[in-house]
């Protein structure tokens, strides 16, 4: 395993090893909790397929916050969005909106950017509510820890297809 260590701009430091050992024990501890829950449920409809794989990926995400702790604003936003989600599912799905430009405009480059900055705000979770180096430098340990998730959880299916 390599160890990385990064130090962001408001001076605090994060091991990629340490969140990475920390992540697999509470996500697993998550999935004994989600096996005990399966045993008791005897239907394994496809509802019951699409519950538990919903409980596994709020796991997964609630362990990755966990592991960061409230060190970065994304894992406050997650864990307050896991903490506060509403228990019943969405009875109508919303609708993708399209929209298409009919005369393509030059852009100036600081619009790009403005373009940039509100599509990765949606993706980072509490990005709404941060400037744009704030952004980037969440936007940068967001996606590192998503790397850390996958690479964990494919050391763990590994490990179960042996």
């Amino acid at each position: 395993m390599r160890t990385s260590t990064t130090t962001t701009s408001s001076g605090i430091t994060l091991s990629t090893k340490s969140c990475r050992i920390k992540f697999a024990r509470r996500f697993l501890r998550s999935l004994a909790e989600i096996k005990k829950q399966k045993r008791s449920s005897a239907s394994s409809s496809e509802e019951e397929i699409c519950k538990r794989s919903k409980r596994i990926k709020m796991a997964a995400y609630s362990s990755m916050a966990r592991a960061v702790g409230p060190r970065m604003n994304w894992s406050r936003a997650l864990l307050f969005k896991l903490r506060n989600r509403v228990s019943y599912p969405r009875l109508v799905k919303k609708k993708k909106r399209v929209t298409v430009r009919s005369n393509k405009v030059p852009r100036s480059k600081s619009s790009v950017h403005i373009d940039r900055g509100n599509k990765l705000r949606k993706l980072v979770p509490g990005g709404k509510s941060m400037d744009y180096i704030c952004l980037l430098e969440e936007t940068a340990h967001y996606i590192t820890c998503l790397n850390t998730q996958v690479k964990v959880m494919q050391a763990i299916a590994d490990n179960l297809s042996k």
